[in-house]
């Protein structure tokens, strides 16, 4: 594949045994909670404070994650709001004992940020 990962390398971790379904692929679910912490992350240091998940806006499987990938999350901020944060989400692997790398998964969550009570509360538009 000779497209590249778009945003910044925000989580890399290695799929294992545990993290598999009955076909022996990576479940989907434990791929999106990856997606969600480097998202949460990302948000986080945008807006200098607590975030919450709001939304999963889109999101799309492209190919089978295997135990031993090597999973690469890039995060991108695409478009702050008033109190909220759209950011998209790429997953990359590197296959396992290979060199060869391909887009995966990818997204684009929302998240608000919080203050110390819960209510969400402004993002500087400039930060």
């Amino acid at each position: 594949m000779s497209e590249e990962p778009h945003g910044e390398l925000t989580i890399r971790t290695i799929a294992m045994p545990a993290d598999t379904t009955a076909n022996g692929d990576i479940f989907g679910g434990w791929l999106m909670s990856q997606m969600d912490s480097a998202g949460g992350m990302a948000a986080v240091q945008r807006c200098g404070g607590r975030v919450v998940t709001v939304a999963v806006n889109a999101m799309v499987f492209h190919r089978p994650v295997k135990v031993g990938d090597i999973l690469c999350v890039y995060t991108d901020i695409v478009r702050v709001g008033r109190s909220s944060m759209h950011i998209r989400i790429e997953v990359w692997v590197r296959r396992f004992i290979t060199d060869q790398h391909e887009k995966v998964t990818e997204g684009e969550f929302t998240y608000v940020a919080i203050d110390e009570n819960g209510r969400s509360r402004p993002v500087d538009p400039v930060a």
